[in-house]
């Protein structure tokens, strides 16, 4: 069996009434579902963190689409003469020079 803690919080009184009303409907107590509400949420907020994460690295890598290239590619759709997705047309000088 998990362990689990107690916990305890204010909420308003129509949140605390749908909650209950919600346990109700699903034949669980109120604590379950607020526990996995919590727990969804706790899921959603890693993945965003994560998310985040991952694109500050990739900018850090300082290799971009110039506005330039971005602009002529959103122009180009639409048309006879539509662009290819541009590519990486900023990069991060070489060091060592």
């Amino acid at each position: 069996m998990t362990s689990s803690a107690r916990f305890s919080m204010r909420l308003e009184p129509e949140l605390k009434a749908w909650l209950e009303q919600e346990a109700k409907r699903q034949d669980r107590s109120a604590g379950y579902i607020a526990a996995r509400a919590i727990a969804a949420q706790k899921v959603r907020s890693e993945a965003r963190h994560r998310v985040i994460a991952e694109a500050i690295a990739e900018a850090d890598k300082g290799i971009f689409v110039s506005e330039e290239a971005m602009n002529a590619w959103v122009a180009s759709w639409d048309t006879d003469m539509e662009l290819p997705e541009p590519q990486p047309d900023i990069v991060p000088e070489p060091s060592g020079r």
